[in-house]
Order: C-alpha cells, then sequence, then structure tokens
C-alpha cells in the first residue's frame, strides 16, 4: 500500500502542477489586461507601465510562473514601489487589489466553506443513507415510491432556487452569518443553519437514491442471506453486514462529491452572505486578480486528489475484496 500511496502522491503533484501552468497560460492569452483593470479606464500608459512593473507582470511569462512555484516550495520576496517583502513558504503572492498575502485571505476564507460543507455532509449522509436503508427493505411498497417520489421532486428543483426558497421563505431560521467557532460555537451553528439544510437536504435527495440501489444489491447477496439463515436479527445483518457493503460505492461518490462542493459553494455562499472560498473567488475574477485565482486554482486542485486518494484508502477498510497495488 506504501508504494501505492508514493505513486498516487508523484501523480497529484503532477496533476496540480499541470492544472496551474494551464491557469497561467489561460489568464495570460485573455484579452484583459491586470493593469487597466487596476487602474481604471482613465488610467495613462505610463501609468500602467508603472503597476506592471511594481506587479511583476512585465517580467517573461515563464519567469513569472517559476518564480511563483518556487514561492510554494521555499518562499520569495516581492518588491512593490521599492519595498521589499518577505513571503515565507508557501507563498501564494499577494492580491493586485488589495495588497495581502493570498494565503491569509484563503486562510479567512476557507473555515467559512469548510464548514458550510462539513455541516451540509453530515445532514445529507444522515437522512439520505437513513432513507436510502429503510426503502430498500420495503422496496415495492407505498414507502418505497413515496421517498424516491419525494427525492425526484428535490432533485427536480434547481439548486440555486431551492437556496433562494430557504433564504426567502425559512424565517423561523436564525439569521445566516458567519462567526469563528472558537468565539462562539453557538453563533456558529445557528448563522450556519440554513446554509447546512440547504446544502443538505438538496444533496440527500441523490444520497437516499445512491444508498437505495446500493442496498438493494447488498441485501441480494449471499453473505447476507447466510447472515440470516444463522437466526441472526434482521436489524443486525441489514445495519451491520449489508450496510458496510452498501456503503462502498456511497463512499466513493461522496469523496469527490465533497471536493466538488469545497471548491464551488458559491451559489451557497453568495444566498447566505458568507464569506467563503468562492465568494473570494468570484470578487477575483471580477478584478482579474490573479494570485487569489491562483490561490482558489491551487487549493480546488489539492482537493480533489487528495480526496481521491483517501476515497481509494477507505475503500479497503469497507470492502476487503479490494487491494491496493
Amino acid at each position: 500500500m506504501l508504494l501505492y500511496i508514493l505513486k498516487r502522491v508523484l501523480s497529484a503533484i503532477s496533476v496540480v502542477i499541470v492544472t496551474l501552468v494551464a491557469s497561467f497560460a489561460l489568464f495570460f492569452f485573455a484579452p484583459t489586461d491586470p493593469a487597466g483593470v487596476i487602474c481604471g479606464p482613465r488610467c495613462t500608459p505610463e501609468r500602467v507601465a508603472d503597476i506592471e512593473a511594481s506587479l511583476g507582470l512585465d517580467q517573461p511569462k515563464a519567469e513569472q510562473i517559476l518564480l511563483y512555484m518556487k514561492g510554494i516550495v521555499v518562499g520569495r520576496e516581492y518588491s512593490t514601489g521599492g519595498v521589499v517583502r518577505e513571503c515565507a513558504a508557501p507563498c501564494l503572492g499577494y492580491s493586485y487589489t488589495l495588497g495581502q498575502p493570498v494565503t491569509k485571505l484563503i486562510g479567512a476564507a476557507l473555515p467559512v466553506t469548510v464548514s458550510i460543507v462539513l455541516g451540509g455532509a453530515v445532514v445529507y449522509l444522515l437522512v439520505g443513507v437513513l432513507a436510502g436503508t429503510i426503502a430498500a427493505q420495503v422496496r415495492g411498497t407505498s414507502l418505497d415510491r413515496f421517498v424516491v417520489g419525494t427525492t425526484l421532486v428535490v432533485q427536480a428543483i434547481p439548486y440555486f432556487v431551492f437556496a433562494l426558497l430557504i433564504a426567502l421563505y425559512a424565517t423561523f431560521l436564525p439569521d445566516s452569518g458567519y462567526h469563528p467557532i472558537t468565539e462562539n460555537p453557538f453563533l456558529w451553528a445557528s448563522g450556519l443553519l440554513a446554509a447546512w439544510l440547504t446544502v443538505g437536504v438538496t444533496n440527500a435527495a441523490s444520497y437516499t437514491r445512491y444508498s437505495r440501489a446500493s442496498m438493494i444489491e447488498a441485501l441480494g447477496q449471499d453473505f447476507v442471506r447466510t447472515a440470516t439463515s444463522k437466526g441472526i436479527s434482521r436489524r443486525r445483518v441489514v445495519y451491520r453486514h449489508g450496510l458496510r457493503a452498501g456503503l462502498t460505492p456511497v463512499v466513493t461518490i461522496f469523496g469527490i462529491d465533497l471536493a466538488f462542493q469545497l471548491t464551488g459553494a458559491i451559489f451557497t455562499e453568495s444566498i447566505f452572505n458568507l464569506p467563503g472560498l468562492g465568494q473570494l473567488a468570484l470578487r477575483a475574477f471580477g478584478q482579474y486578480d490573479l494570485p487569489v485565482l491562483m490561490g482558489g486554482v491551487l487549493i480546488g486542485s489539492v482537493l480533489l486528489v487528495v480526496m481521491n486518494l483517501v476515497v481509494d484508502i477507505v475503500y479497503t477498510f469497507l470492502d476487503p475484496r479490494v487491494r491496493l497495488g
């Protein structure tokens, strides 16, 4: 397993590097001039040249990306207006418009997004897996049809529409807002409750169907019939033997979903006014702030490859038939 993990880590590093290079290329091939965006429509050519020099945009493109990579590994120095600033590794640069370290901006936004996604994940995993398991046991009955029909209705509603309905009409919920959990855990939870319910309910519909299909297949396996014939209680057979096998494909979907939700929570953050990674990336995109955009791309690519590796490892514990090699 150690050799497999080492190979996957090397592969993940190569994926992240290619993603960063591609992002740099897209930025520099775009028709928009970042110095002109920062300076404004009435900016003189001399002022644009000064801004490009201060941001290092006048250097060769290959040199810029190599310096960026160097900053991530060992750190680097930034010289702006005659002032030299040290940026310790992992250095993701300074925001063009805010003048703050990108690591500081991402460090402030990441806990918000993580709180939204993990809280929602608890809701949709508990609700989805439980509802799917119950529906699988009563397959073909009215309860089963009601559960499946409800999930289809929820999935038919676009996510942003559902989130807007919660924000507009769920007035019984506490006002949305982010408060650090270290300062006040109660305010932290109450401010994220609406976002958790939105993420949880919409995704629970999918996980109910995933769990139902997986459990139907697992409960029809020989080992389940053998356990039942030995006199083991139905509850123990379902929740100890069948559920372990039924969760295997669900875990795969969950790992990928979690990574995508961490990097794509922009609708939830915008509707509930939560200053997470999505809001940060949207502002950076509108202001053509390359260092912040690159920081978001780096975080997203790392999360995706790490979650893929974690899913593969967890797979071996859930399904003894799977061996990494």
